[in-house]
């Protein structure tokens, strides 16, 4: 019987700021559902947050959630991933 609670085989970053309570609800959001993750503070890198923005159609805010190489968005593309069951097929 398949398990509704998601497995990653595949890395989760999540790229954050200081103060971003949009990132601190990632990381709960993950962490609630035993997910690992690594967490890159982009507060004193604003190249790798340029390079990061123009590899993903221009994206500004943060978080910016990568699983494997596949970019999300931010937390509430995270979760409606997630709703919508297709979370574990990235995982």
């Amino acid at each position: 019987m398949p398990s509704d609670k998601p497995s990653n085989k595949k890395e989760i970053r999540v790229y954050t700021t200081n103060y971003c309570p949009y990132c601190v609800n990632a990381k709960k959001f993950l962490t609630s559902l035993g997910l690992p993750f690594s967490e890159i503070n982009l507060e004193e890198n604003p190249e790798l947050r340029a390079k990061l923005s123009s590899e993903n159609n221009g994206w500004r805010t943060v978080p910016m959630i990568f699983i494997g190489d596949h970019f999300v968005g931010g937390f509430t593309d995270l979760k409606a991933l997630h709703d919508s069951g297709k979370m574990n097929e990235l995982l």
